[in-house]
């Protein structure tokens, strides 16, 4: 005979799956894109205008960060925003991540 929990002898927060929506949309999601050997300077600036919509100079400047350190934070979003940016960006062709933006402290 199988032995049956005792009521409440596992606790599990309720609001658990709630806190996680929130969280999700309360807390930035940096988008990050990296450096690769592949994608032309240009077109990467051009990925950039286009599916963030930044300025030419904007995209430039994320360019040659992303050229230059390897890497560059180009927004801080919710992550549904963040994870369709990185979508649109990986489907150029260039490499890119999302990650939850740290608050000091935690």
């Amino acid at each position: 005979m199988a032995m049956q929990p005792t009521p409440g002898a596992v606790e599990t927060p309720v609001d658990e799956p709630a806190q996680k929506v929130r969280e999700a949309f309360d807390r930035g999601w940096a988008v990050i894109v990296w450096n690769d050997p592949v994608n032309l300077m240009s077109y990467v600036v051009f990925v950039f205008m286009k599916v963030l919509g930044f300025t030419k100079e904007r995209a430039t400047s994320h360019m040659l960060e992303v050229h230059h350190r390897g890497k560059s934070c180009v927004a801080v979003e919710t992550r549904e925003k963040a994870e369709l940016y990185h979508q649109q960006i990986q489907a150029r062709g260039l490499l890119v991540t999302i990650q939850p933006v740290t608050r000091e402290g935690e």
